[in-house]
């Protein structure tokens, strides 16, 4: 069914390590963070696993615990974060979608405030560095912001003063979290939304705004409690992920809905931390007008699509932020998890999860089973940069495009320019094979890397793989 409006996902955050002082995040005001209730000690273990096609425009994390760049424009390899100078700042997250004829195209805002500021859900994050934004027309004559001096996922980010939003009620606050991520490796921030599944803290959120963090902060919005968070498990296809709080108990949580879900007609209200600003959230009124709604996510660097099925549409206002955040029905039970918007228009259409799809996820996630689309915990990380296809190679591998610092690959004196030949005497003939070979490999686990310097030199070394962030 035709969709016309085009849709973007309301950002996350990042949690654990060090909390840096709210900063402006791009399109929005950000407010201090509750300093109210406790943190509870996180651990950061450096990058858990990768950074998947919605990455800040610098590059991404392939599956492979490697760091691809992007293919466009001049690319700027991550460092890790500098323990000094001026804080990486926020912005919502949020999916963008773009009309299309048959199903909706949405191109990624990546995830949390440095993903796209759009409604529901974003895919993209933007360097922390970068202020500036660019206007870009889509094929409808919409116009759609792309965050950064840098080419990159577009972002639609619509005009939070005239979106038909307001204060979220105390009821309505319940079991609903603030999610803050950092993307230490892409010098971003971002945040989201997420609920309350059980008093010890699981957290239900979408999987774009955990995407790329290297840590993740939840504040409980009704009380300002904040506490760590790490990830037990995403679906990166139908865009969800479960969290688990660090220390947590006693926690209220939100009311599911157990009486058949949305119909069309239906009142519903969306809630969420919109423009990623924390504190009271915002919620959006409207009503179903659409079930089993299937949209293209599209991420604007690769051309790739991404197909997300069966989600309820809105008319609710669903804003950059509210990625996450519960989609209530008139008896204040959630019926739906927001993930997407349109945006570029007078009117604004969100989507959400079908509440009863998350929880069928969440169920395998705790399993501990992984699945052809469920991956439970971080992935294997060695921290290099692929270098971008067509490279130049005096023999078969992977190009080594940057290596991270602090990183297994530093430690063993992986440069730019080198060829990745060989994992635990496996041939590696290309970083396609690697990518491969490294999604078999869990953290902590010690492989023997062979590897052709720029010289010509061949050597072989044993690393400790680390984890790295989720994609």
């Amino acid at each position: 069914m035709d969709v016309t409006p085009p849709a973007g996902y309301p950002g996350n955050t990042a949690a654990g390590g060090p909390r840096r002082e709210p900063t402006t995040p791009f399109g929005y005001a950000t407010a201090p963070h509750a300093t109210s209730g406790h943190v509870r000690p996180g651990h950061h273990q450096g990058p858990q696993g990768q950074y998947g096609p919605y990455a800040a425009g610098q590059g991404q994390y392939a599956p492979s615990g490697t760091w691809q760049p992007r293919p466009y424009g001049q690319q700027t390899m991550p460092q890790p974060p500098s323990t000094t100078g001026t804080p990486a700042k926020k912005q919502p997250i949020g999916w963008i979608i773009a009309a299309a004829t048959a199903a909706t195209v949405v191109s990624l805002v990546t995830g949390g405030l440095g993903l796209a500021s759009l409604a529901a859900g974003a895919f993209q994050s933007v360097a922390a560095s970068s202020q500036v934004t660019e206007t870009v027309p889509d094929e409808g004559g919409q116009s759609f912001r792309a965050p950064g001096g840098q080419p990159g996922p577009q972002q639609a980010t619509p005009d939070a003063a005239t979106a038909n939003t307001r204060s979220a009620t105390a009821a309505e606050s319940v079991g609903v979290v603030d999610i803050d991520t950092e993307l230490a490796y892409q010098g971003a921030a971002a945040a989201g939304t997420g609920m309350i599944l059980t008093a010890d803290g699981q957290i239900l959120t979408n999987n774009h705004v955990v995407a790329g963090a290297t840590s993740i902060v939840v504040t409980v919005v009704a009380t300002g409690e904040q506490y760590d968070a790490r990830v037990v498990g995403t679906d990166a296809t139908n865009d969800v992920a479960l969290l688990q709080l660090d220390g947590a108990s006693g926690l209220d949580t939100v009311t599911i809905d157990d009486d058949g879900g949305a119909a069309v007609g239906d009142a519903v209200t969306g809630v969420g931390n919109a423009g990623g600003t924390g504190g009271t959230p915002s919620a959006a009124d409207g009503s179903v007008t659409a079930l089993e709604q299937d949209i293209t996510v599209q991420d604007e660097t690769t051309e790739a699509g991404k197909q997300l099925t069966g989600l309820i549409q809105t008319d609710a206002d669903i804003q950059s932020g509210d990625s996450g955040g519960p989609l209530y029905d008139s008896e204040g039970e959630v019926v739906g998890v927001d993930t997407a918007a349109s945006s570029g228009g007078t009117d604004i259409d969100g989507f959400a999860i079908p509440i009863d799809d998350a929880l069928s996820i969440v169920d395998q996630i705790r399993t501990g089973v992984e699945t052809d689309t469920v991956s439970i915990g971080y992935p294997a990380f060695i921290g290099i940069g692929l270098a971008a296809a067509g490279a130049a190679q005096t023999v078969p591998g992977a190009v080594v495009g940057s290596v991270i610092e602090n990183t297994p690959a530093a430690s063993i004196g992986l440069a730019a320019g080198d060829v990745i030949t060989g994992i635990n005497g496996a041939a590696i003939d290309s970083a396609q094979t690697l990518t491969a070979t490294m999604a078999t490999l869990e953290p902590g686990q010690t492989v023997s890397v062979t590897w052709t310097t720029a010289s010509g030199t061949s050597q072989t070394a044993d690393v400790t793989l680390i984890e790295g962030p989720v994609g």
